[in-house]
């Protein structure tokens, strides 16, 4: 997870935080650490499951729930601190999501979203991979858009905040590029769907060798290894108070 949680985002005493799209609980789990009052929303179970796990044996004290981002099961006004680490960029409606982000929380509050930008490496993985897939419905954005500076603020842009954008890098490291897409598609959703869907189709080892090839050309390790340098947008949006 990229060093930004929870501190860019003001997580701490007295403060109520929701974590959309949480996943296993990074981040709700460092903004609990850090004395925020947290919940963290995923619309899968599992993923509850493990973060649940994680929160207990942490000792920290979290609430998750299941929901989904495209409609946010609390009241206007709920939180003072809205987040989303590489989670609400799935969302397929983004606007949708966008004005739910904003809905739940407090006047004067803060949204942090963090999403992989088109041009980083996770970026150029997706579109790879959906080369291979149907084409998205006309009126879907793909999840990167939320990496797009223009693109994001103009999601935000009916609600008054005052948006700020900077590009960040995290860096990935593993024994060689073989063993990092094996993780892949064993854990990352994208690279599990696309999977499920090629492999019965007799197409995945042509995705697979696309793949390589392009971690290969992001590829910064000369000693066999792999290490690349994925890039993203950290998006802060401050509500009018």
């Amino acid at each position: 997870m990229p060093s930004c949680w929870p501190s860019a985002w003001g997580a701490g005493p007295g403060v109520e935080l929701l974590d959309v799209a949480t996943g296993s609980g990074n981040v709700a789990l460092a903004a609990a650490k850090a004395g925020a009052k947290v919940t963290g929303l995923d619309l899968t179970p599992k993923l509850l499951d493990v973060a649940r796990g994680r929160a207990s044996a942490a000792g920290l004290e979290v609430e998750f729930v299941e929901g989904d981002a495209e409609e946010l099961p609390f009241e206007q006004n709920s939180f003072d601190r809205v987040t989303s680490c590489f989670g609400v960029m799935f969302a397929p409606r983004q606007p949708v999501a966008a004005a739910e982000l904003v809905r739940v929380a407090r006047p004067g509050a803060t949204i942090g979203v963090a999403a992989w930008t088109p041009e980083g490496f996770v970026g150029a993985s997706f579109k790879t991979s959906m080369g291979y897939m149907p084409p998205m419905p006309a009126e879907l954005k793909p999840a990167v858009m939320w990496g797009n500076e223009q693109h994001v603020r103009s999601l935000f842009a009916d609600s008054g905040a005052e948006v700020s954008c900077e590009r960040r890098t995290v860096t990935f490291s593993g024994p060689n590029a073989e063993a990092w897409f094996a993780d892949d598609e064993r854990m990352l959703g994208p690279a599990v769907m696309a999977k499920a869907a090629l492999e019965p189709q007799g197409r995945y080892d042509e995705l697979r060798q696309d793949m390589l090839k392009l971690y290969g050309d992001f590829n910064e390790a000369d000693d066999g290894s792999f290490r690349v340098q994925s890039e993203y947008l950290l998006t802060l949006v401050q509500l009018p108070g």
